[in-house]
């Protein structure tokens, strides 16, 4: 892979991407929303690819992954309405067929083609792949970090300005009662990401986005998470009950311990 192919991928992005742009402002804003996520998910992976010390080749494949990652989402939202995968279909699978119709990997060799199909397809799945290579799931564990950092930010944004912007679909559609899940509770105290099918409540999502910290991988992540503070934030929106508390303080110290790591 050369520079050049990374740069012919980001001015076929920006085309692509115009093309989903309409008259309605409100259906703008979610197309721009993600347009914006993948442009940050691209920033993010470079710094951490650059503090893993990957080298540059690895680098302008790594960028390339986080420029597709999310391909699939501006399909999704047009023809379904909606960024939540189970009232539409998996977008992860949908980027793969637009990264197929459009032959946007023809230039890449057979090993980067599959490379970054895999990440794609693996960036939003609840597990790993069993049987794959190192460096696969190396690059697989990259993206989902430098992924969630962004929608972090994303989500904890959107929060700060929600009485003047609410958005059902960055809530997907989750209903804004004073309560949480047991079980989504419970998957953090026992220090595990919360599955998306226990979701019920606009609560459930923020605490599912504080379980994501389970799922992190590498050390310049937990670095990251730790001093923009976004667990800190996200709870901070929460009840103050006693359970509440006690599930974000396992995560909040389990970054502590993953952070100093190395």
């Amino acid at each position: 892979m050369k520079n050049s192919d990374l740069t012919y991928l980001k001015t076929w992005f920006a085309d692509y991407v115009a093309g989903y742009y309409t008259a309605d402002s409100e259906y703008n804003r979610a197309i721009k929303l993600k347009e914006e996520h993948t442009k940050r998910v691209c920033d993010n992976i470079v710094i951490l690819g650059k503090s893993l010390n990957i080298s540059k080749q690895e680098l302008l494949l790594a960028e390339t992954m986080a420029l597709l990652h999310d391909i699939g989402r501006f399909k999704q939202y047009a023809v379904y309405g909606t960024f939540n995968d189970m009232n539409s279909k998996n977008h992860a699978r949908l980027g793969l067929q637009q990264i197929g119709m459009h032959k946007v990997l023809r230039m890449f060799s057979k090993y980067e083609k599959r490379l970054i199909a895999k990440t794609v397809a693996y960036h939003n799945a609840a597990v790993l792949p069993g049987a794959e290579n190192e460096k696969t799931l190396f690059f697989i564990r990259l993206i989902r970090d430098a992924d969630k950092l962004d929608i972090w930010k994303v989500f904890i944004d959107y929060y700060k300005n929600r009485e003047k912007n609410p958005s059902s679909t960055i809530e997907l559609g989750l209903s804004d009662e004073p309560v949480c899940s047991p079980q989504v509770l419970q998957a953090l105290k026992e220090c595990k990401s919360v599955r998306i099918n226990d979701l019920k409540t606009l609560n459930d999502f923020k605490l599912l986005l504080i379980g994501w910290a389970f799922d992190l991988n590498f050390v310049p992540s937990f670095q990251a998470l730790k001093s923009h503070k976004y667990l800190e934030q996200l709870a901070s929106t929460l009840p103050q009950s006693k359970e509440v508390k006690e599930a974000v303080n396992q995560a909040r110290d389990y970054v502590l311990k993953c952070s100093t790591k190395g």
